[in-house]
């Protein structure tokens, strides 16, 4: 898979219509339910740098040698947008609003950025649904 740019390298961000939450890309890279889903986005996606950490994260803590991360991630190519002091500040002020449904800080960095894209976010946990009027949330399984 790879993603789609520009003739000068870069992406073009109107092209983005989803935003993957770690949960999302780890049924990708296991082949677990909706991971065939989320291939079907390629090449329209992005992740936050937040997610990608997690995700790296949960692979390493299952055994899986760094290169190999590494390596998965390279050939997905996959679009990574900075956590920057503006998806802090949209992050922190979702808090109140996700507080209820137990969101985590990466779940927020994942709902930040599709709300700041105006675009989707894409994700395994059903509690998304509805929580965020102005985030619309697309669930893989």
């Amino acid at each position: 898979m790879s993603c789609w740019k520009t003739g000068d390298g870069k992406r073009n961000v109107n092209d983005t219509r989803w935003v993957l939450d770690a949960s999302a890309l780890l049924a990708l890279l296991r082949s677990e339910p909706g991971g065939e889903v989320v291939a079907d986005l390629f090449p329209h996606v992005v992740i936050s740098s937040v997610n990608l950490s997690e995700v790296v994260a949960k692979l390493a803590e299952h055994g899986m040698p760094d290169q190999a991360i590494r390596s998965a991630f390279a050939d997905l190519q996959l679009d990574v947008v900075d956590f920057d002091t503006e998806a802090a500040l949209t992050a922190g002020f979702l808090r109140p609003a996700t507080r209820s449904q137990g969101l985590s800080f990466g779940d927020r960095a994942c709902l930040a950025l599709a709300w700041a894209r105006g675009t989707a976010a894409v994700t395994s946990d059903r509690s998304w649904l509805g929580l965020l009027p102005q985030v619309n949330v697309r669930v893989i399984r």
